[in-house]
This record gives structure tokens, C-alpha cells and sequence, in this order.
């Protein structure tokens, strides 16, 4: 599944200077332990000095868009373009899950569709073109991800992380009990786990939904009931993000 590395470059408009770097921000651990010979260096580190990189970028940005904001939404803004959810994304839309490096037990449990390990491969990327290129080549790669993402969002909307703590908040303003999740049975393999998960609020069921983890279920529920208490008012962005108006 591995394509030649060069297209990758021609994809993303970056040609390395260090091609070994390129090379190791898509190298997965499971990859590097299986290597007998010659060991390579997994992405972790990478991953690591990205993670930090993708957390300026990201703020930078927000503060510059949205000058409105106080520090509490932007910090919203930020966690909602840097969580797992959106850098798996934005590694799906690079197409790196075409040229990540993956040990044989990773590739047929379906590493290569595992959020985890597209958004670590995702940063270990950023953090390779900051270490090849420097900060304004990695803020260049970054930024339109972030622009296409939230072009649709401006100072007078309210951007919530997650359904969960949306509905927990809504809740709040009512002065209602806080909701809880119901793991209600799981099914598949144990690489392939479907769950499924009811949500209740003072005793009555609000909704049940299916995810491919308890996280994603328990999402998904809390997803169908806002729709279904705020209607239009709510607006999907992402399987874990949306924007609420004020």
C-alpha cells in the first residue's frame, strides 16, 4: 500500500530537504519494533515536537480570525481543530494513510483507518516539515486545513468541543440533572468492537446510538439528543465538534 514518498511531496507542496525525516513521520512504532536489520525510528518524536507545533499554528490563527473572542471560546476553537477527531481528518485529506509505514499485526487489525494513528502521523509530519523547513513552512502547510475547516464559523458563534459537554451544559442552564451514558451491549471482534449506548436525563432515555468505541457511541448519543431538544439551532461540523448559536 506504501506509494513512492515523491508523490507525497508533490501532494502537500513540499519537497524535503532531509528525506529520512519524511520517511520517519510516517514510520508507526509497530513498523520500526518488526525491523530485525536495521531499527528505524518510529514517529513518536515527531509526533511529540508536532503536537506543540499544531498547538501554535492553531492558536495563532484563532487569535488572529477571531479577535472577538475571549480566551475561554478560543480555547474551544483550538482543542476542537487540534483533538484527534480533526487531525485524522486532515491526515485523511493529505492521503497519508496510503504511506504510512505499519507492522503486519497493525496493518490487518486496519491501522491504517485508526484515528489514533493517522492524527499521530499527522503531527510527526508537521513536526518533520518544522524541523526541514522551519516554522513558516509548517504554518503554510497547516493554515488552509484550518481555513477550509472553519470557514464557515465567525465571533458570533459559540464553538462547542464535544456533544457531550454541550449537552451537559444545556442541562446546566435548565438547572437539570447532568445526563448519563448506558453502555448497552458491544458486538464484533475485539479490533472491530461495535458499541451501542443510551443517554438519559432524570430517568427518561433521550437517545441511543452505535460508535466503534464507548467515546464515539456515548458522541453520537448526545449528538441525537441535542438535535432533537435545539433542532435547527445546531449545526454538524464534524463527528465530535459543532457550533451552537448564541
Amino acid at each position: 500500500m506504501k506509494a513512492n514518498l515523491s508523490q507525497l511531496e508533490k501532494s502537500i507542496g513540499l519537497s524535503f530537504s532531509d528525506k529520512a525525516l519524511l520517511r520517519q513521520a510516517l514510520t508507526h512504532s509497530s513498523y520500526a519494533y518488526e525491523q530485525t536489520d536495521v531499527q528505524p525510528c518510529d514517529n513518536e518524536v515527531l509526533e511529540f515536537l508536532g503536537d506543540s507545533v499544531v498547538g501554535l499554528v492553531t492558536a495563532d490563527y484563532f487569535c488572529s480570525a477571531f479577535p472577538g473572542l475571549r480566551e475561554g471560546d478560543l480555547s474551544k476553537y483550538k482543542s476542537a481543530a487540534a483533538n484527534t477527531e480533526a487531525l485524522s481528518e486532515f491526515a485523511l485529506q493529505k492521503k497519508l494513510h496510503k504511506y504510512l509505514f505499519l507492522g503486519k499485526g497493525e496493518e490487518k487489525s486496519g491501522g491504517r483507518k485508526k484515528k489514533t494513528i493517522l492524527a499521530g502521523a499527522f503531527e510527526a509530519l508537521v513536526g518533520a516539515i518544522y524541523l526541514d523547513q522551519g516554522y513558516e513552512a509548517a504554518k503554510g502547510f497547516l493554515l488552509p486545513l484550518l481555513k477550509e475547516s472553519f470557514r464557515r464559523t465567525d465571533h458570533r458563534d459559540l464553538l462547542i468541543n464535544n456533544y457531550k459537554s454541550a449537552l451537559q451544559e444545556y442541562f446546566q442552564k435548565e438547572s437539570r440533572p447532568a445526563p448519563s451514558y448506558r453502555t448497552v451491549t458491544s458486538v464484533g471482534p475485539d479490533h472491530s468492537k461495535t458499541f451501542f449506548v443510551e443517554v438519559y436525563q432524570a430517568g427518561d432515555r433521550l437517545a441511543k446510538a452505535k460508535g466503534y468505541s464507548k467515546k464515539n457511541a456515548e458522541q453520537r448519543a448526545a449528538q441525537k439528543a441535542l438535535k432533537s431538544l435545539l433542532g435547527m439551532k445546531i449545526k454538524s461540523l464534524r463527528a465530535e465538534m459543532f457550533v451552537l448559536k448564541k
